[in-house]
């Protein structure tokens, strides 16, 4: 069934049922909450231009938004970082251009159709095709605009139980869980290139003077490709999306140790680019995290 028909299929949920409580007695209260009404997803975002950088070179770019009601929406939104390329003319303004584009085609092609008394049901082109179309939009952008610009891009857009990735580059997607750090995105970089064709170890790999060197970014040309993927909601975990100035400083474990012992999204993303800048802050730093309820609540309560 295609997501926007999941997202406006007329339902009818029970009302929550109160107990009430009788003077003088000591009793156990089971509230059942609609999940619409519960919890809605929690985001943190931070920036550092780090310790040896002069300017600015990434772009975050978070939207979300829900309803509440019989006609409730699920948790939508869009989350983006990327990366102006280094050694290459106005990174920062390529990484902007970017963001700025893929945003607004992905708002124009399918969050507005959201909003719709009567959506269209019929029409519409397939999530992947829009991200990927958005990508290689902004690459025109960039391309047209801003000769000799590059950029990478990480876009993450959320409807529902579904995410579309658009990924060009070596910023990362990762899921979080309370075991694993689990990065979702593959490196367009040379060394990741090597390892996946075994000419170099994963040590070896960390400590190349090349690790950072990209084959593929936004802006390098019109032939560009992106890699674009589904990925379910990870209900219950956390996405990160982060630039190469947080991963390329901290391991995953710490990552994974950080993000598990913040109280809050914003905690845990103040507490990453410390630890990022305590690390020698090489690069500019970035970070989006994107908490995510289970898919349903239950409160109990003690009168």
């Amino acid at each position: 069934m295609n997501i926007f028909n999941k997202l406006f299929k007329r339902t009818k949920t029970e009302p929550s049922r109160h107990a009430r409580a009788s003077t003088g007695t000591a009793r156990q209260e089971i509230i059942d909450i609609d999940p619409g009404m519960a919890r809605h997803i929690l985001v943190g975002q931070a920036q550092s231009i780090g310790l040896e950088r002069k300017h600015n070179e990434d772009v975050l770019f978070v939207l979300t938004g829900n309803s509440s009601g019989e006609e409730r929406l699920s948790d939508f939104g869009l989350f983006t970082v990327a990366d102006g390329m280094g050694g290459h003319r106005s990174g920062e303004i390529a990484s902007a251009i970017a963001a700025r584009t893929v945003a607004k085609h992905l708002t124009q092609e399918t969050l507005l159709n959201l909003f719709e008394i009567e959506p269209s049901q019929g029409n519409l082109p397939p999530l992947l095709d829009v991200m990927r179309n958005a990508i290689l939009d902004a690459n025109q952008q960039v391309v047209r605009t801003l000769p000799g610009g590059g950029t990478t891009i990480t876009s993450v857009l959320l409807i529902g139980d579904q995410m579309t990735i658009g990924h060009v580059g070596d910023t990362r997607a990762y899921v979080i869980t309370d075991s694993q750090a689990k990065v979702i995105t593959r490196d367009h970089t040379f060394v990741e290139r090597l390892l996946e064709l075994g000419e170099v170890t994963q040590e070896e790999a960390s400590i190349h003077p090349q690790r950072h060197v990209l084959y593929r970014a936004i802006g390098q040309g019109d032939a560009l490709k992106a890699d674009v993927f589904s990925y379910p909601t990870p209900h219950g975990g956390k996405l990160l999306l982060c630039s190469d100035g947080l991963w390329g400083v901290i391991s995953d474990d710490d990552i994974l140790d950080i993000v598990k012992h913040a109280s809050n999204p914003q905690e845990a993303c103040d507490r990453l680019v410390h630890a990022a800048i305590l690390g020698g802050g090489p690069d500019n730093i970035s970070t989006v995290l994107v908490q995510f309820p289970p898919k349903t609540a239950r409160v109990s309560k003690k009168k």
